[in-house]
């Protein structure tokens, strides 16, 4: 699929230009166009009505004749309305339902003109047309408030839940109230910059320890598993004496859970993944609570009987390609007592963000194209992933977007890139209001950029030799730190992040079982599946996570 951070090198606008005469046909008619000898241009009158009711962000096509590629977007400009365009590269075509370019195959819609378009309930009106505690669906209904955005449509066209994005749920959390909000249970403020105990003035700013969480998703295997043991050595101490940790959000498919078991051995924290990593945008994010349910804690059961964790630490969700699940998600992840999510990215900014808990709103814009964030409460924390600047030059560069993952900053091919990179997004945090740095890595990226796993490396011990308030933690004692506010200077006696402080020894078994199983799931494929503890009848997967024949 072609990545949404390289999608933005091809965005550019200008007029779109329609060859020849010809009528493009619509679901409310058809538009009319014609040749101008100076270039090809909508006329005018036209353009009006086409733009009519269209989202300025949202591409659409002209016609469905041609290759696909091409899509425009109304863009009110300060010279006037004008269309902005963009094409995809040969070989692509413009998925509508994403607003992205994927490869052609992948394409379903290059037969429609737009997306289609969702009855919305009538929120606004001039004058009040439902009895108090009521709302008017959009053929005119009048339905208790209470009902809309419940995952049920009760209005007689479903516009009831056709308008439950984060800034339209009618029945959506309420803005942060920090007099109501308060820790170790709930945490928010007004903009999601506030640092945890500034405002009761427990804290100064420059007091506070820079946490810095190195994040991994997917499977653990050998050839990964080098990478982290150059990164997470037993000589790599943080200021408080304990070795320096990370967190890994693991995936079922090709993992080996005997690595799985030595990483949680040593002190990391172990997140969930999934187990298919389906590659559907949709099933995530559209996914009822059933698919959440079975692929998450499905995970986490996997994980948790093949790695032989049975301390109840494993309660990370993290979504494959930062998909979000909007409230089933979340509603499961509470029903089954995952602690945190860290799908959610903040797009780039001069100031980064704070976790939160989604007791309250999102102190954020949804970031991202066909996302689907939490609207309503649900007490789980939220790890935001503040975007990476990732600007050569700040000072001169043009304005690029940032990038979620290190691994999608595209434009970083050389170590000393990369080295410039790392350096430059630590400032901004350490700068301004020491928000955790999330540096969110691929580690097949790390394996296939040669030299890369060094520059991290060499760059750990440049910040742990010249500063004294830096460390390397997971995400979950990040939020046992949020929890109970500590200066730096105390950090060496906060117990939070004293277990399993400094781990020797070996692992718990040299030699795992190499189980060789398959699955009716999956007919045709065998695996194996390295685990310290007996091999299961099956190999795990959704509908039978066990390996025991059993449905989930």
């Amino acid at each position: 699929m072609w990545h949404p951070t390289r999608l933005v090198l091809l965005f550019g606008v200008f007029v779109f230009s329609v060859g020849g005469q010809f009528r493009l046909g619509g679901a409310k008619g058809q538009y009319k166009y014609k040749r101008g000898k100076s270039g090809e241009e909508v006329v005018q009158d036209n353009l009006d009505e086409l733009c009519q009711g269209q989202p300025g962000s949202e591409y659409f096509r002209l016609t469905t004749d041609g290759d696909c590629r091409e899509v425009v977007r109304c863009d009110k400009a300060a010279v006037g309305l004008r269309l902005a365009s963009v094409k995809c590269p040969s070989g692509l075509g413009f998925d509508l339902e994403r607003q992205t370019c994927d490869w052609k195959a992948n394409v379903k819609n290059c037969d429609r003109l737009s997306k289609p378009r969702l009855v919305k309930p009538n929120f606004d009106t001039v004058e009040p047309v439902c009895p108090d505690g009521q709302l008017q669906c959009g053929d005119g209904e009048c339905i208790d408030q209470s009902l809309f955005c419940d995952s049920q449509p009760d209005c007689g066209d479903g516009s009831d839940e056709n308008a439950c994005s984060v800034d339209e749920d009618p029945n959506g959390a309420p803005l942060c109230d920090p007099v109501q909000c308060r820790l170790p249970d709930c945490f928010c403020s007004v903009d999601g910059t506030s640092a945890p105990g500034v405002e009761s003035g427990k804290l100064e700013i420059s007091n506070i320890p820079q946490m810095i969480t190195f994040t991994f998703n997917g499977a653990v295997n050998d050839e990964n598993n080098r990478v982290y043991d150059k990164l997470f050595h037993g000589e790599r101490i943080n200021p408080n004496g304990c070795t320096a940790k990370g967190t890994f959000f693991v995936s079922h498919k090709y993992t080996n859970y005997s690595a799985v078991q030595d990483l949680h051995r040593r002190g990391h924290e172990i997140g969930v993944f999934s187990i298919t990593n389906d590659e559907d945008p949709k099933y995530w994010t559209e996914g009822s609570y059933d698919n959440w349910l079975a692929e998450m804690a499905g995970a986490r059961l996997i994980i948790e009987r093949f790695s032989n964790i049975t301390d109840g630490t494993v309660v990370g969700v993290r979504a494959p390609y930062l998909r979000i699940g909007g409230n089933e998600q979340f509603n499961m992840m509470a029903d089954q007592f995952f602690a945190y999510d860290s799908t959610i990215t903040a797009s780039l900014a001069s100031v980064p963000l704070w976790p939160y808990t989604l007791h309250y709103s999102m102190p954020h814009k949804c970031h991202g194209n066909s996302q689907n964030c939490p609207s309503k409460s649900h007490p789980i924390w939220e790890m935001p992933i503040n975007e990476l600047d990732r600007r050569e030059d700040p000072e001169f560069d043009e304005n690029l977007t940032g990038c979620h993952l290190v691994s999608s900053c595209s434009n970083i091919y050389h170590k000393d890139q990369f080295r410039h990179l790392l350096q430059h997004n630590f400032d901004r945090h350490y700068g301004t209001n020491r928000a955790p740095l999330s540096l969110s890595i691929d580690p097949s990226w790390l394996v296939s950029n040669k030299g890369f796993a060094d520059v991290v490396s060499e760059w750990m011990d440049h910040i742990l030799r010249t500063y004294t308030d830096v460390y390397f933690v997971t995400e979950l004692q990040v939020i046992q730190w949020i929890q109970n506010p500590t200066s730096a200077t105390a950090i060496p006696g906060f117990q939070a992040w004293k277990d399993k402080c400094l781990i020797q020894g070996q692992p718990f078994c040299s030699n795992p079982n190499p189980c060789p199983l398959s699955t009716r799931e999956l007919p045709g494929e065998e695996f194996r599946l390295h685990t310290c503890v007996e091999c299961p009848k099956n190999y795990p997967w959704i509908q039978d996570p066990t390996g025991d024949g059993f449905s989930f």
